[in-house]
């Protein structure tokens, strides 16, 4: 087997009252309106041609597979002034 290094990086607008908070685990998460939270992971998408369309999957034993490789997922979120 391989190792495989995955960097997760996203440059997004969000809205002004977007909050960061941290849950009991110390994982932190983005505090939306009316008591929803985001957590921005990393999820599998496959197709059966590269130049077709790139879906999630529904096979629970597919995904599986590709998340059990995951050895270790850090995601670091940062608000930047504009």
């Amino acid at each position: 087997m391989k190792k495989l290094q995955v960097t997760l990086q996203l440059d997004m607008t969000v809205p002004d009252h977007w909050e960061l908070v941290t849950t009991s685990e110390g994982t932190p998460v983005i505090r939306m309106a009316d008591g929803q939270y985001l957590d921005i992971t990393m999820e599998p998408l496959f197709a059966s041609d590269p130049e077709d369309i790139w879906t999630s999957t529904d096979d629970e034993t597919a995904l599986d597979e590709v998340l059990e490789m995951v050895e270790s997922e850090d995601v670091q979120y940062t608000f930047v002034a504009q």
